[in-house]
Parts: structure tokens; C-alpha cells; sequence
């Protein structure tokens, strides 16, 4: 007698149903197979799609650096050619602009924020899992109030605040406001994370003596990614922001990359050329570091959001 011949009718016919779905060659999978087929031609053509929406925008740009203005205007969608190509944008960049000056003074405030950022993000969420009190959920719920609040909404109050504070057109100012701006993301990405750290590990970390931050220091290995993810979500938006460098430091002295792209568009002239070669320069840092750390932000991003 067969095994099956044991079960009960009902779990054996469970029994048969399971066999014919998984069998190759059954009439269910082969009525299966075209529809995961389609299925995922349907997902590669949309997000084939959405690549091309996003890349080609930036090749136009990167492609009209490199010509003339008449060329801009009268072939936009055409390789440069012998009578196109001139590098006149780029030299007007460097001997008319303050591109050198504007690096600089994104670079400062990129990296100032994102240091800040990681920091107290990283010290509240830890905060936030470890110190059970009343007002916890309460403090979680303010931040997370502030991902759905654009803080461009309290432009008046920061500027009326910034000028009491003595900090009006200083890279100081972008500083504070930017991290202030990001910290509600970053805090709610670090306490997912920090959740998922074995207790079993911070428990013996303490039963050893070791201190709050010593206890922080052990678990931050296990939350590397988290913490690459952090900087990648909080450099983009802030080498990339226009509004507050314009409002808070708009002086030549302390113009962003962002904010000096303008200085080639005015009421009297503009210098196309020079103005697609300043885009290009601001946006090669950003692609550079996303190209190295890409698997970093994607894998932050994506583990942090589904845990």
C-alpha cells in the first residue's frame, strides 16, 4: 500500500492537486508559463522606459555642453559635429565664473551636513530604541511629521531667524538649515535598523562594562549600511538644492555650484554653452559618487524601509 493510500480522502486529493501544480510538463503550468513570461517583459519595457527618461535628459545636456549656441538651438538632438563642437561654455566657466569658488563652498556645506547629519541621526535613533519612556512615541511621530512637511514651508521664520542669529549669507546657515531638514529621514532610517540589532549583543556589551557609546560603538558595524544610506539620501538633495543657497547665502563669495549656474542667465545675456558646461561640471561629482557607492544606497534603502 502506497503512502498516499494512508491519508485521508480530502489530503489526498491536497496531495494530488500540489503534485499537478508542480509538476513541469501539467497543463496549469504551461497555461502559467506565458503569463510570468509577459509578465516580466511588461516590468523590464517600464523600467527600460524609465531609464531612458531619466539618461537622456542628461546626455542632451552633456552633448549640447560641447557646441556652439547656434548649434544648441538649431540641432539639440545631434552629436557635435566639425562645425558644432566648440568648448568656448567651458572656458567661459573657468574664466568668467567662480565654478573653482562654488565647489568649494558646496563641498563645505555637503559634507558638513552630511557629517552632522549621520551624528545626530544615528545618536537620537539609538536614543529613540534603547531609552524606553512615555514621550517616545510621541518624539517618533514629531519626526516622522517632519519627512511629510517640507521645510521650504518655513522659509519666513529660518530667514527672521537666521538674521537674529547673526548668521545671514554664511555657509553656516545652509548648514543648520539642510541638517535640520534631513534629520527626520535619517532618524526614522536608523531606527529601523537599530531595531533589528540582536539585544542578546548589546546586553553582554553592558554586563562587560562597557558604556553607552562604547555600547553604540560595538552595534554600529551592524548598521554600516544603514549608516551609508544616511549620507547618500542626505548629499543629493543638498549638492543638488537651489532655494536655500538663494535666499540664505545668495553673495558671490558664498554661491553653491547650484547657485552659480545662474550668473551665465540674465536679462541682457545669455551664454547657453557656458550655462549646459556649469550643469555638467555640478552634476560630475554626484554621478561619480553614486556609480562607487550605488550598491551601498540602494541596499540602505531598501532594507531599511522594508524591516
Amino acid at each position: 500500500m502506497t503512502q498516499n493510500s494512508t491519508l485521508p480522502k480530502p489530503r489526498q486529493r491536497a496531495a494530488a492537486d500540489r503534485a499537478v501544480t508542480l509538476e513541469p510538463g501539467s497543463a496549469r503550468a504551461r497555461r502559467k508559463a506565458p503569463v510570468d513570461v509577459l509578465t516580466g517583459a511588461g516590468v523590464h519595457i517600464v523600467l527600460i522606459i524609465m531609464a531612458l527618461c531619466s539618461t537622456v535628459p542628461v546626455l542632451i545636456v552633456v552633448m549640447n555642453s560641447f557646441k556652439t549656441t547656434q548649434g544648441i538651438f538649431g540641432e539639440p538632438f545631434a552629436l557635435p559635429n566639425a562645425e558644432t563642437f566648440n568648448l568656448q561654455g567651458y572656458i567661459n566657466v573657468f574664466s568668467r565664473g567662480n565654478i573653482l569658488l562654488n565647489y568649494q563652498n558646496s563641498i563645505i556645506v555637503t559634507i558638513a551636513t552630511v557629517l552632522l547629519t549621520v551624528v545626530l541621526g544615528t545618536l537620537a535613533a539609538w536614543a529613540l530604541v534603547e531609552y524606553k519612556v512615555r514621550i517616545s512615541p510621541l518624539i517618533a511621530g514629531f519626526f516622522v511629521l517632519g519627512i511629510m512637511l517640507p521645510i521650504r514651508l518655513g522659509t519666513v521664520p529660518l530667514l527672521k531667524t537666521m538674521i537674529a542669529w547673526g548668521l545671514m549669507d554664511t555657509l553656516t546657515s545652509l548648514v543648520l538649515v539642510y541638517t535640520a531638514m534631513q534629520l527626520p529621514l535619517a532618524i526614522a532610517l536608523m531606527t529601523t535598523y537599530f531595531r533589528s540589532v540582536p539585544t542578546e549583543l548589546k546586553e553582554a556589551a553592558r554586563i562587560d562594562g562597557a558604556g553607552e557609546l562604547r555600547t553604540l560603538g560595538i552595534t554600529l558595524p551592524i548598521v554600516k549600511v544603514g549608516l551609508a544610506a544616511v549620507a547618500s539620501i542626505t548629499m543629493l538633495p543638498v549638492w543638488n538644492d537651489l532655494w536655500f543657497p538663494l535666499i540664505l547665502a545668495p553673495s558671490k563669495g558664498n554661491q553653491t555650484v547650484t547657485l552659480g549656474v545662474q550668473q551665465f542667465v540674465g536679462q541682457f545675456q545669455n551664454d547657453y554653452p557656458a550655462l549646459l558646461a556649469a550643469l555638467t561640471l555640478g552634476a560630475v561629482p554626484l554621478v561619480i559618487l553614486f556609480t562607487v557607492f550605488s550598491r551601498q544606497y540602494i541596499a540602505g534603502l531598501s532594507n531599511g524601509y522594508g524591516k
